[in-house]
């Protein structure tokens, strides 16, 4: 009886030093700390998510989520450098180390999660898989393509969810592979593809980036769900935590009303105990992971809250145009919700 008690009071010891014991830092932070910079893997060219501008700056919603993670861990939105992966290469990039995080659209998937050695983190844009044909091809639905030559990205999920639903419908299809969007894009202007085959987002930047836009058409229907969220490294559990509550805070900064631009006035005068929390006037939730109490506060005022960053570079005063719609917040009928921070 007494050893069993012994035990149980162990026991009890033991769990509560895990709930109140403060993260340590793991081998990826203390890695990025030592260099001094963080290395984010993004696409190649993607408008709205990653791309270079006039003057070589990366620009979007991707490369921002990268900024604003430096500027959480270093207080310094300028402390990170670029790596640009195509969709095959993206994923060895991270396992090898190359990259510490990879905000780069990437579909979360059960296999990817499970057997790439990766971590799947927090869905930040909903997507679905859909086709672009020309506009004057009269192509009303998916079915209508059978026995089309269709363009797709090698190493995406594109390519299974396309193969998978000619096979569903008893149709055949010529899939002709390309390693980037832009050599698709090519191969459909010349017409060596019926359609490009890909999610809703990426063709709507590759028909911006056509002489006529008007000439191309994006299909209504939706064929898969495609969640990008960020990947890390499977086995460090300190940088998953990191990364994934540091999406979590931009989306609770948006549902909080906080911007970048009243960001410094709400954390000096609110009285909101969650706000507080989340704005590093009471500091649990930086120490929690290892970081400034103003992590959140750094974040926000370099890149925005969720919000601002979508409307930036995706929604309708941007080139591509884009609703909401899935990515609106969930108070608002869509899927961006944050967890509980406290």
């Amino acid at each position: 009886m007494i050893r069993r008690a012994f035990l149980a009071a162990g026991a009890v010891v033991s769990t509560l030093l895990c709930i109140t014991t403060p993260a340590t830092a793991g081998a990826t932070l203390d890695a990025v700390r030592a260099r001094g910079e963080l290395v984010c893997g993004i696409n190649t060219g993607f408008v709205g998510f990653s791309i270079p501008d006039e003057r070589g700056e990366w620009r979007g919603l991707d490369a921002d989520f990268c900024r604003g993670l430096a500027a959480a861990l270093f207080g310094d939105a300028g402390k990170v450098r670029f790596v640009p992966l195509t969709p095959s290469t993206r994923f060895t990039a991270l396992t090898s180390g190359e990259v510490d995080v990879l905000f780069r659209n990437s579909t979360e998937t059960m296999l990817r999660d499970v057997t790439l050695g990766l971590r799947a983190i927090t869905p930040y844009f909903y997507d679905g898989h859909t086709f672009m044909v020309h506009a004057d091809s009269g192509i009303e639905k998916a079915v209508e393509l059978d026995g089309a030559t269709i363009c797709l990205l090698q190493g995406t999920t594109n390519e299974q969810i396309t193969a998978d639903f000619f096979r569903r419908n008893n149709l055949s299809f010529t899939p002709v592979v390309f390693e980037r969007s832009e050599q698709a894009r090519d191969a459909l202007k010349s017409g060596r593809c019926d359609s490009f085959g890909s999610d809703s987002g990426n063709l709507a930047a590759v028909r911006l980036s056509m002489e006529t836009p008007g000439e191309w058409k994006i299909l209504d229907e939706r064929f898969s769900k495609e969640p990008y969220g960020p990947f890390v490294r499977r086995g460090d559990d300190e940088w998953y935590d990191v990364v994934r509550w540091y999406v979590n805070a931009l989306f609770q900064a948006e549902e909080s009303g906080i911007t970048s631009q009243n960001v410094e006035e709400i954390r000096s005068t609110t009285k909101d105990a969650d706000i507080r929390r989340l704005l590093g006037v009471t500091p649990e939730l930086g120490e929690a992971l290892g970081l400034d109490p103003s992590w959140v506060v750094n974040a926000v005022k370099a890149v925005g809250n969720y919000g601002e960053m979508f409307d930036r570079h995706l929604g309708p005063n941007s080139p591509l145009g884009m609703s909401r719609g899935l990515n609106e917040q969930w108070t608002r009928g869509g899927l961006i919700y944050a967890l509980p921070m406290r």
